[in-house]
């Protein structure tokens, strides 16, 4: 089978990370080409062999690109979603899939519409303490609560306090990825939310966060993300009929315990979680597998982030 040609939209740190993996790790997918606003692209395409732009749109109608990867601020994906449907390119976009739930329903009403392939790039499912906890829960019967965090430093990245780029801060680009691995590791979904979130570092949006979430089957769970201290944690926490399940997804590691009982679990070490993303991607666009992570659950991550703005502005429960 030819390589699907894929083209970069936004070579920067994490777009880099991309083009990396389709270049060394994955086969049947060939780096057609990248864009990033600074002048620097052009020594990424000198560098990986690739065509390069400062402007997506001339990316976007390259005709030898075929499917497009967009690693840039959300409120630019509804665009790109609108010229690749136009073009009939695929699209994996990073989460968060969009700045609000109006822009992210009709990313997804502007592919179905158009036939176009949509997979959104929740890539913390892949990660193997996610993967393993998602198989080891079903054997601690009945499952009645959780916790769940991710505590980052502060943010660098100056588009991170720009909120015509950003959308907001650790609502929607932190707790995206939790909220997204606690439904994927449980197979729940939100009913109702109550939510807390204040300004430490970051002058214009929230970097703290946190969440007291109840999900179908009764189960009910915090969740709090933050980039306000200099550690990192990834913690997931599940308290179930016959026992608890501790995770540390940065931290690579995993607990059952049962009574007083400890087991550590080996989860396997640490892998790219970008890869085994584009290796299901590739098959999708194949046809020879699943979308990966749809539009509809990409969708789903954005209506729980801009909830917890929601509530946090109003004080009150905020339905789903």
């Amino acid at each position: 089978m030819k390589n699907i040609k894929v083209g970069i939209i936004g070579s920067g740190r994490h777009g880099s990370r991309y083009a990396a993996h389709i270049k060394n790790d994955v086969a049947g997918l060939e780096l057609g080409a990248v864009c990033r606003r600074a002048e620097s692209v052009f020594d990424q395409g000198r560098q990986w062999g690739c065509r390069a732009y400062r402007d997506w749109r001339e990316l976007v109608a390259d005709p030898q690109v075929e499917a497009l990867i967009t690693v840039v601020p959300p409120s630019l994906n509804l665009e790109i979603a609108e010229a690749a449907a136009g073009c009939a390119k695929p699209l994996l976009m990073e989460k968060p899939l969009a700045a609000s739930v109006a822009d992210g329903r009709t990313v997804v009403s502007i592919c179905k519409k158009n036939a176009l392939p949509l997979t959104v790039g929740q890539t913390l499912r892949y990660n193997q303490v996610v993967e393993r906890m998602r198989k080891e829960l079903p054997g601690l019967g009945q499952l009645y609560s959780f916790s769940a965090n991710q505590r980052l430093e502060p943010s660098s990245l100056a588009w991170h306090e720009d909120p015509a780029l950003a959308g907001a801060g650790v609502s929607f680009h932190t707790a995206v990825h939790v909220i997204d691995a606690v439904s994927f590791i449980t197979g729940l979904k939100v009913k109702r939310l109550m939510a807390l979130a204040k300004k430490r570092h970051n002058a214009n949006l929230e970097d703290l966060l946190t969440v007291m979430v109840e999900m179908e089957d009764g189960v009910i769970g915090t969740l709090d993300c933050s980039k306000v201290g200099d550690a990192r944690s990834g913690r997931f926490e599940f308290v179930s009929r016959q026992g608890q399940l501790l995770g540390e997804q940065i931290h690579n590691r995993l607990v059952i315990i049962r009574g007083m009982q400890r087991t550590e679990i080996d989860p396997g070490s640490p892998v790219s979680t970008i890869v085994p993303l584009l290796n299901q991607w590739r098959d999708y666009l194949s046809g020879n597998g699943p979308n990966p992570v749809s539009g509809e659950d990409g969708l789903a991550a954005v209506r729980f982030c801009a909830a917890c703005l929601q509530s946090s502005a109003s004080g009150s429960w905020v339905e789903l």
